[in-house]
C-alpha cells in the first residue's frame, strides 16, 4: 500500500495566519505596556479643600432703614498676593500659601460679593448702583484691600489670627470732592490651627469690617445736602 507524502510547511516558516496572530498579540502587549507606563506618570495627589467667606450676616444694632441715596463702587483694589484662590499666610514676615486649601472663587470675587450683600442689608441707607446708573449716585466709593491674610503671631503651630485691612475712600459724584478717607482693620483669632477654624475667622473679620464700612457710608450720606 502506497503512502501519500504529508505536506508540511518549511521549518522555520510558520503559516501566514499564525504569523499574523502572533504579530497582533505582540502589538496588543506593546500598547498595554505603553498605557501602563502612561498611567504611572500621574501621581496620586490629595484634592484641595474648597472654602468660601462672606456669607455670615453682618451684625448691627441699628434699626432697619430705607435706601435713601445711591453709591457707585469703583473696581476693588486687592492685595496682589491674596487676590487669587490661594489662602495667604504670614509667619515672622515670611509669606506662604496654605497647602491643600482653595477659595471656591478668587478672593477678590468673593469679597465683592460680600460687599454687595452688606449694602443690600436692612441697616444700610446706601444702595450700590451699577455702572449704568452711575449718574444717579450721590457718592463714589473706592475700596482698597491692603491685607487679607492668616497671620501666625505665636508661631507656626499656634492658632493664627486673620487680618483684614481695608482703606475706604468716598467722594461726591457731582464735584469729586473728598467726603471721607479711612482705614478699617479687623483681627480675629482662630479657635485652632485648622482650616475648619481659620475659615470662620475670615468670615468674622470680613463681616466686622464691612459692617463698619456700611455704617460709615450711611452716616456720611445722611450729611449730604438734599438733591
Amino acid at each position: 500500500m502506497s503512502t501519500l507524502p504529508m505536506s508540511l510547511p518549511p521549518v522555520g516558516r510558520p503559516p501566514a495566519s499564525i504569523g499574523r496572530a502572533v504579530l497582533r498579540s505582540l502589538a496588543v502587549a506593546v500598547v498595554a505596556v505603553a498605557l501602563t507606563g502612561c498611567i504611572s506618570l500621574f501621581p496620586k495627589t490629595k484634592p484641595a479643600g474648597l472654602y468660601r467667606f462672606g456669607h455670615v450676616a453682618a451684625e448691627s444694632s441699628r434699626p432697619a432703614t430705607e435706601k435713601s441715596f445711591g453709591v457707585f463702587k469703583t473696581p476693588t483694589v486687592f492685595n496682589r498676593a491674596a487676590m487669587s484662590d490661594r489662602l495667604l499666610s504670614v509667619t515672622d514676615g515670611e509669606a506662604a500659601y496654605i497647602s491643600d486649601a482653595r477659595w471656591v472663587s478668587p478672593a477678590i470675587v468673593l469679597f465683592d460679593e460680600a460687599v454687595a450683600r452688606a449694602f443690600e442689608g436692612d441697616n444700610s441707607r446706601a444702595r450700590l448702583v451699577t455702572r449704568g446708573e452711575a449718574l444717579k449716585a450721590a457718592m463714589a466709593l473706592r475700596l482698597e484691600v491692603r491685607s487679607f491674610e492668616t497671620v501666625y503671631v505665636d508661631g507656626p503651630k499656634a492658632p493664627p489670627e486673620v487680618l483684614v485691612e481695608i482703606r475706604a475712600v468716598m467722594t461726591r459724584s457731582n464735584d469729586r470732592a473728598l467726603v471721607g478717607d479711612q482705614v478699617f482693620v479687623a483681627r480675629v483669632k482662630a479657635a485652632d490651627n485648622r482650616l475648619g477654624a481659620i475659615v470662620p475667622a475670615y468670615d468674622q473679620a470680613v463681616s466686622k469690617v464691612l459692617t463698619e464700612i456700611v455704617t460709615w457710608v450711611s452716616d456720611a450720606g445722611g450729611k449730604l445736602p438734599p438733591g
